[in-house]
């Protein structure tokens, strides 16, 4: 059976919702085909811990930390996602977008922006609101499997094709496969000519073989640290966990750590090395050694760091140094299962300017299906939706 459309999207997260309503602007019936139960999986389990939308900072500083996902020099800036129609979609549209949901924000001492009531659901759930008050029929459970004479589905109902006018494709990247985001579209469109670039991890982990006395700090935060990785670094939190290390400040310098920078723990980045020395200096008299460096550092994480990382014995000088520079031993990322994001997809060469496929005119992609990178903190929901709103305005212009 197959249905004509005006427009079609694949991919119900932010970059397809944002593409849809862009369209539903041009008053045309726009139809959005989601693989899973319930639209926008990931943007819900995102905001489990606070939805974290976008930041309180200029454009350009926002812009300058999105990157090129394979490091290569592309043939494009990414940063330019950002633009659409009416110009940028930075931190301060996006915030006008939620607000005109009614959903009210603030932001926090960091610069990064929450709704009030801090979940993604009141959001998530006014946006479709509008969405079905306009032109939008959301079919779930409707898995993109082929790609032919129009776009073909598995739907509950039985195999189904929906030709389109013009298409958004927002299927995600690689991360989070549970959650929908598992890269199956790769084979349809490399054989379809599209070029893309493989995924691989991003804003994740990294696997750590930890001795026997660390397994009593899993779980426990990694507080008032920094992690220098090349010119990266980072001041976040992170956490000790049973597979590694893992946490927004782990995140933050993950590509770098990635691509291969030499990471160093600076437990005491507050204090210049001298002054940490006259502290490891003052006579130890009859206490352990973990109580004594517990005295030293204030924390049992940092002490349990510095004995893991660091030996278990050298003069005031060796341990201040030590604790200044400890190097971040790891065993490589974590997988793509357990990664925020990914890097890696359709590669820039193969779009236009306006986010269109260039070998299959007519369609445009968007969000994590292309390849570019962004750290958490609100980075990547931005762009995401910044990236979906331009290929919606796209796809309608070229609607006869």
């Amino acid at each position: 059976m197959t249905e004509a459309a005006d427009a079609l999207v694949i991919g119900a997260g932010p970059a397809g919702l944002m593409a849809a309503e862009a369209l539903m602007a041009s008053g045309r019936r726009v139809v959005i085909a989601e693989a899973m139960p319930t639209p926008a999986r990931k943007f819900l389990m995102a905001g489990k811990s606070g939805l974290n939308l976008t930041r309180d900072e200029p454009l350009a500083d926002f812009a300058a930390r999105i990157g090129d996902g394979t490091g290569d020099g592309a043939t494009s800036d990414p940063r330019n996602y950002l633009q659409t129609d009416a110009g940028a979609f930075g931190p301060a549209e996006v915030r006008a977008w939620a607000e005109g949901l009614g959903i009210a924000l603030f932001a926090g001492s960091t610069g990064r922006v929450f709704p009030v009531g801090m979940k993604a659901s009141p959001l998530l759930r006014a946006w479709l609101a509008r969405l079905r008050a306009g032109s939008v029929d959301l079919r779930t459970r409707w898995r993109w499997n082929g790609l032919g004479d129009g776009f073909q589905f598995q739907a509950p109902e039985g195999p189904r094709t929906v030709d389109p006018k013009v298409t958004v494709l927002a299927l995600g990247g690689a991360s989070w496969p549970r959650l929908g985001s598992d890269a199956a579209w790769v084979p349809m469109l490399t054989g379809a000519g599209v070029e893309i670039t493989p995924f691989r991890p991003a804003n994740m982990g990294f696997r750590v073989t930890w001795s026997d006395p660390m397994a009593r700090f899993f779980g426990e935060a990694v507080k008032g640290v920094a992690i220098k990785a090349g010119t990266e670094v980072s001041r976040g939190e992170w956490v000790i966990s049973r597979a590694g290390i893992e946490g927004g400040g782990i995140y933050a310098v993950a590509a770098a750590i990635r691509d291969g920078a030499e990471a160093v723990v600076d437990l005491a980045p507050d204090l210049k090395e001298a002054a940490l020395a006259a502290r490891f200096a003052q006579p130890r008299g009859k206490l352990s050694l973990g109580n004594w460096l517990r005295r030293v550092l204030g924390d049992p994480v940092k002490v349990a760091l510095l004995l893991e990382w660091g030996g278990r014995s050298g003069d005031a000088a060796e341990w201040a140094a030590r604790a200044k520079a400890l190097p971040l031993r790891h065993e490589g990322p974590m997988g793509l299962d357990r990664a925020i994001s990914s890097a890696g997809g359709i590669t820039a060469a193969a779009l236009t300017d306006v986010l269109e496929l260039r070998a299959l005119p007519g369609v445009f992609a968007a969000g994590e299906m292309l390849d570019w990178e962004a750290p958490t903190g609100g980075y990547l929901l931005t762009t995401c939706l910044a990236t979906g709103l331009r290929a919606g305005q796209a796809a309608a212009r070229r609607l006869p």
